[in-house]
């Protein structure tokens, strides 16, 4: 038997790198998936790749009402775990970063995820199930020159703790994962778009320093899956980092 048979996840950012692994993952142990993205190219990429169907959903973490209806949709039948994947990064000098580039990053980091959960809570409450958020070792120190997503990051590891302090007694359990460097194209779109002004060995101070170098998408999943599974039920507010040893020391 498969851990997840019978078990509903959803799965934003599906269209690539660390939701297209974990939506994979969780489909490959047995459940039924909805993928989520607003690239919709890319979900149909995901579903060829999965070892069952899933319901592919469009989704525009832009916009606060598609939250609400991806959920609406996905909670049909019920809903067992939300894996909030979405995001975006941007980077340039903090004095010179766009008031409207700094609110965009936060709405698709931290205010849609906020209500991803939100229209979740309702029916998550009703299976006993559990999120898993998307944070970032960023969430966990600074970071030069990504002023916003640091920033989202950091809120979304505060949406995380006090979301599992006020749902544990009613059985939800709220975690996030704090990925460091990671093999995806949303990272290797970010090194070939380097601001001016940029000092790239400050950059780099962050780099994995123990372990084999960046992590991949499959890494992220497993502890995805980890965490959505029975064996992690007394876990929750909790923040998980995967970093090759970035924060160490």
């Amino acid at each position: 038997m498969n851990r997840f048979d019978g078990k509903k996840v959803l799965v934003t950012g599906a269209a690539s790198g660390i939701g297209q692994a974990t939506a994979i993952r969780f489909a490959e142990e047995g459940a039924h998936v909805v993928i989520a993205d607003i690239n919709e190219a890319g979900l149909a990429a995901t579903a060829e790749q999965m070892a069952n169907a899933p319901m592919i959903r469009p989704y525009n973490a832009l916009d606060n009402d598609s939250s609400q209806a991806l959920v609406n949709e996905a909670a049909k039948g019920g809903l067992d775990v939300v894996c909030n994947i979405s995001g975006t990064i941007g980077w340039g000098p903090s004095e010179s970063f766009s008031l409207d580039e700094f609110e965009r990053i936060m709405q698709i980091n931290t205010t849609s995820v906020f209500a991803i959960c939100q229209a979740a809570l309702p029916h998550l409450e009703k299976t006993k199930g559990t999120i898993i958020n998307t944070a970032s070792t960023a969430a966990l120190q600074g970071v030069a020159y990504t002023i916003a997503y640091a920033a989202s990051k950091h809120a979304v590891a505060g949406i995380t703790k006090s979301l599992a302090i006020e749902y544990g007694a009613k059985g939800v359990r709220v975690n996030a994962i704090c990925p460091g460097h990671v093999d995806t194209p949303l990272a290797a779109q970010m090194m070939e778009n380097v601001p001016e002004g940029i000092d790239f060995d400050l950059v780099m101070r962050n780099a994995p320093k123990l372990l084999d170098g960046t992590c991949q998408p499959s890494d992220i999943a497993s502890l995805f899956a980890y965490l959505a599974s029975q064996e992690a039920s007394k876990v929750t507010g909790s923040l998980f980092t995967m970093d090759g040893g970035q924060l160490a020391g």
